[in-house]
């Protein structure tokens, strides 16, 4: 049996700064239990999430932190009782990396909800522990075979990285809140690095896809992404000709800044679906009765996405060939504060993963 490793290296943030600075160092991993997976990290995708972390958009956080958490690389030790996972096989760690399994909301399949002890994957405190769970800019991860997923071997390795958080994060809500049923219109608002997975995901599941930004600059990227139509929110009457008309609309934007939510809503058929999953760093919206009462629309929200979806989800991807549009950057103190930096300013069609593992921490 290989020897049980009690630290990895990896690239730490101390403090939040616009970029911050990452430090090269070792810390500490969980101990090791039975059902635990080692993974030597590979790749890992670049989240918005991330950058709200770094920056200081989303307030106090267990600093210092290595984040990351579109991880994929190889299975190099599994514990005595692990039977989901091989060594040798290539997987895939979202943002997630442990629930209780117990709960009401585990047992339906909704361990995203967990309202027990729910760990991401870096960030959380692992309880009787005075670890903090750390993520994918790290030579290794080590978590429970329950949230390690197979890589189907069409899927490049960059290329997929970005799918286990922003593509999860948009095909769970497409598929629990309306894009399977024949003939679904579905919307997808913000074209960017969640909103650019649910037009290649909404299509590749047979909706009617229609894309809606601000203006049309990038509506030649969304039809080449599979959309059917687009619409642009700074052209005057936009939304009439669409009242009522849309079964699901996700919300993937990452700003509220002059944002009309009662024109959104008023595209909606009756008890049609508004399912946000950005999370703006700025206040929410004001919601009022009467925008929701002509329509009857419901307002929701998604987060992440259960095991069983993931790998569904990764097998549409592979079944359909999906091909995200990725940069790889060098890992390395300057790719990642490149990153930062041009993800702060939305400088990214439209995601980025984080390669070159072997060559800063070796073979």
């Amino acid at each position: 049996m290989p020897s049980i490793p009690t630290e990895t290296e990896g690239f730490q943030v101390d403090t939040p700064g616009v970029p911050p600075d990452f430090n090269r160092r070792s810390f500490k991993l969980k101990a090791a239990d039975d059902y635990d997976v080692d993974i030597k990290i590979e790749a890992c995708g670049v989240c918005g999430s991330d950058v709200h972390t770094v920056t200081g958009g989303w307030g106090k956080q267990n600093f210092p932190l290595c984040v990351g958490h579109e991880i994929v690389g190889r299975a190099v030790r599994v514990g005595p009782k692990v039977t989901l996972v091989k060594v040798g096989q290539r997987v895939g760690v979202g943002a997630q990396v442990y629930s209780c399994g117990e709960c009401k909301q585990c047992k339906e399949e909704n361990e995203t909800y967990c309202q027990v002890n729910l760990i991401n994957t870096y960030g959380s405190p692992w309880p009787g522990t005075d670890i903090v769970s750390q993520g994918g800019h790290a030579a290794y991860i080590r978590t429970n075979e329950y949230w390690v997923f197979p890589i189907p071997e069409s899927l490049p390795t960059a290329a997929v990285a970005p799918m286990l958080c922003a593509g999860l994060t948009v095909y769970s809500p497409l598929v629990r809140h309306g894009a399977l049923k024949k003939g679904a219109k579905v919307g997808i608002v913000g074209i960017g690095g969640i909103g650019h997975f649910g037009i290649l995901f909404a299509k590749a599941l047979g909706a009617e896809v229609w894309a809606i930004s601000r203006s049309r600059t990038k509506e030649a990227d969304a039809r080449a992404l599979g959309a059917d139509g687009f619409l642009a929110t700074n052209e005057e009457g936009w939304a009439a000709p669409h009242r009522c008309t849309f079964d699901l609309i996700v919300n993937c934007a990452n700003s509220i800044d002059n944002f009309d939510l009662a024109a959104y809503l008023s595209l909606m058929d009756v008890h049609g679906r508004w399912i946000s999953v950005g999370m703006p760093e700025e206040a929410g919206q004001t919601v009022r009765a009467q925008d929701l009462a002509s329509n009857g629309v419901l307002i929701g929200a998604s987060h992440l996405g259960s095991r069983r979806e993931m790998l569904d989800m990764l097998k549409l991807a592979a079944d359909k060939n999906i091909k995200p549009w990725v940069e790889e950057i060098q890992l390395g103190e300057t790719g990642l504060k490149e990153v930062i930096t041009r993800l702060k300013k939305g400088d990214v069609r439209y995601r980025f993963t984080l390669t070159g593992y072997d060559e800063v921490f070796g073979q």
